[in-house]
């Protein structure tokens, strides 16, 4: 039997209160000591991105910390399935089964230009990649002969002095990021949990992303209590104008950097913001970055930040949240005093 099909990696959610993860934002030789910080600060996990440092490195020391860790994301595409496995498999064993691989496909640019790897059918590659993956832990895990055949990828080797044994905190879920419809029913077909990407709005989660989630559940046979939904929301928090004008500021940065992104596009239809997608591509394009921001306008900002006080951004995350996602991905672009972030748990945590 399927993995997928029996639960052995399919993170349920919990029922007793929403969990809490943020930024890893931490250089390597500090990553643990700030890994013990904000689980201190009242932070369930951590997580790492695929940006200008090594996505897996910073989770091994914070593996220690006591907190869940993850990626969100590492990107798919140029690395093997038997890599992925490996790091997988050691960084849930060194986290004593609180690690979770968060996918992601990235774009085709970065896929041949940046790592010089291959890109084409996104959708069916990463559905490739998450099955292979679980194939190769699965092996491991039962002892059993290495046998996968697909379009992308035949592993057929795995000589017992190269397997590690029996994980013995059960296989690491595998989750992935999506935002258009195909990726996302994808993922809910093969995955056990979805990355909703921090470009959302309630209005798009609730809609075509939820329409997505369900007919991925359909194909492979699951109910939503077999899946799990990761919602990262952009936070612009403050309790002066100073705070606020600084929140507000790192916030537009951001979401003028992710409406740039093509793929990202259904987001934006869905608020009725469609064209500015390519006025964004086409100030990139042009090298015109300090622009970016100021295409957003306050209406735009409001639907995809979380923005105000500690207490109106903790009850704005408890809301869009509701009913949709078991975990929240706790963005701050740009350096929050703690005590705000702090009041902002506590008021979401009397919520939730």
């Amino acid at each position: 039997m399927d993995p997928i099909e029996s639960g052995a990696s399919t993170p349920k959610p919990s029922p007793r209160r929403l969990a809490v993860d943020t930024l890893l934002d931490a250089p390597l030789a500090r990553a643990g000591d700030r890994a013990r910080e904000l689980r201190e600060a009242g932070f369930d996990g951590v997580f790492t991105f695929e940006g200008p440092n090594d996505v897996f490195l910073p989770l091994v020391p914070a593996a220690a910390a006591g907190v869940d860790i993850m990626t969100n994301i590492a990107v798919a595409f140029p690395r093997s399935p038997t890599h992925l496995a490996h790091t997988a498999y050691d960084l849930h064993l060194a986290s004593h089964g609180r690690f979770r691989l968060g996918l992601g496909t990235q774009i085709k640019a970065h896929i041949e230009r940046r790592y010089g790897a291959k890109w084409s059918r996104p959708a069916a590659r990463m559905a490739e990649t998450l099955r292979a993956v679980r194939a190769v832990l699965t092996c491991w895990q039962r002892e059993t002969p290495l046998d996968f055949h697909g379009e992308f990828f035949d592993l057929t080797l795995m000589p017992p002095t190269l397997r590690p044994g029996p994980n013995p905190y059960g296989l690491p879920p595998l989750l992935a990021g999506g935002v258009g419809r195909r990726m996302v029913t994808t993922v809910a077909e093969h995955a056990d949990g979805l990355l909703v990407h921090p470009l959302n709005t309630d209005l798009f989660v609730r809609g075509p992303l939820t329409d997505a989630v369900h007919d991925g559940l359909v194909l492979s046979q699951r109910t939503r209590e077999r899946f799990s939904v990761m919602l990262d929301v952009i936070v612009a928090a403050g309790r002066t104008e100073e705070e606020m004008r600084a929140a507000i500021k790192g916030a537009r940065a951001m979401v003028a950097f992710y409406a740039s992104t093509p793929a990202y596009r259904p987001v934006l239809d869905v608020e009725g913001y469609g064209a500015l997608q390519v006025e964004l591509h086409a100030l990139i394009r042009a090298g015109r970055w300090s622009d970016i921001p100021h295409a957003i306008d306050d209406t735009l900002l409001s639907r995809v930040v979380a923005i105000g006080e500690p207490k109106d951004v903790a009850a704005e995350l408890a809301s869009r949240a509701h009913g949709v996602a078991d975990r929240l991905g706790f963005y701050l672009p740009y350096r929050a005093d703690p005590a705000c972030v702090a009041e902002v748990l506590d008021e979401l945590r009397a919520r939730t």
